[in-house]
């Protein structure tokens, strides 16, 4: 059975894109959707748009993405190893042929976990928009390498996937997308990339929405260091600038882009003094659902419908 949990929060229209990109690529009759939101109107509004017996909707109690995850690992265990779960979100939607691209990594029985492949929506015509594809690009090349190299990586909440079974729940005071790959490993797994699993990501267009994501992202991986203290970080300021620093400069095609790519510098700079600062003052990492910390121009229906 392949469990695809699609977790939303109040983006019915949004969400209703996401889980069409999933029915309609795939004829499989193992295929199960459970979209997860906290507001009943989704599931409302799902039903009135999309007439097939393989999704359902599982109303989340509200307490964050972690808790609903923890609970569903639980419910829907299995002891065969072919089943699997597939984890995306309500606003993003995936390619054709992406939820193949995953299935088929897992033919290697000693994978426990695959990655997918965030794709910006946006062009590389505006400053955030090149930020995207730069930032986008950079992890796509350092997990490619890793996953050939069988070194341990972190995965990308957009989309990844695990074996049934193997994890009943893990701990929700950082992102689920960085100590599920972890949890997985210590087990004797490896972790895998799917490069060709792609999911199209609608990413922040003002400072605002770009610096409040950010700063929770940063946020959630610096838990980490309470929780799994022994566990490789591939996402951590130092390694963006060991990893990141020349292929972000190699990367420009233009002197425009040459620029942005320097105030991007700059950028990074300001939201890990942020994150630090805001950790000082006590003001952590916590599983809320994204009303937290809402960035409304991340909606892939404010442009791209």
């Amino acid at each position: 059975m392949i469990d695809v949990i699609l977790t939303s929060y109040n983006e019915p229209k949004a969400t209703c894109k996401a889980l069409k990109s999933i029915l309609e690529q795939s004829a499989r009759k193992d295929l199960q959707v459970l979209v997860v939101d906290p507001f009943p109107e989704t599931e409302v509004f799902l039903k009135s748009q999309i007439k097939d017996a393989r999704w359902s909707f599982f109303l989340d109690p509200g307490e964050g993405k972690g808790f609903a995850l923890n609970m569903l690992f639980q419910e829907r265990a299995s002891s065969n190893p072919d089943d699997i779960f597939i984890m995306t979100d309500g606003d993003v939607f995936l390619d054709k042929g992406t939820l193949e691209a995953i299935i088929t990594r897992f033919k290697d029985k000693r994978v426990g976990c695959v990655a997918g492949h965030p794709v910006p929506l946006e062009s590389r015509g505006t400053m955030y928009g090149y930020w995207a594809h730069l930032f986008m690009d950079g992890i796509d090349r350092v997990r490619e390498g890793f996953s050939r190299k069988k070194i341990f990586f972190e995965c990308s909440g957009y989309l990844f996937s695990i074996r049934k079974g193997i994890l009943l729940d893990f701990p929700t005071e950082t992102s689920e997308d960085s100590v599920i790959p972890y949890l997985i490993w210590k087990k004797g797994y490896k972790i895998a990339y799917a490069r060709q699993a792609l999911v199209y990501v609608k990413n922040p267009e003002n400072w605002a929405d770009w610096v409040a994501q950010k700063v929770r992202n940063i946020k959630a991986h610096e838990r980490l260091k309470e929780i799994a203290p022994d566990m490789p970080r591939t996402k951590s300021f130092l390694n963006e600038v060991k990893l990141g620093t020349l292929f972000a400069l190699k990367y420009p095609k233009t002197v425009r882009e040459l620029w942005w790519t320097l105030c991007s510098f700059g950028a990074r700079l300001y939201i890990y003094k942020k994150a630090f600062s805001e950790m000082k003052k006590g003001r952590k990492y916590t599983d809320g659902w994204r009303g937290e910390a809402f960035t409304h121009s991340t909606n892939p229906l404010s442009e791209h419908s």
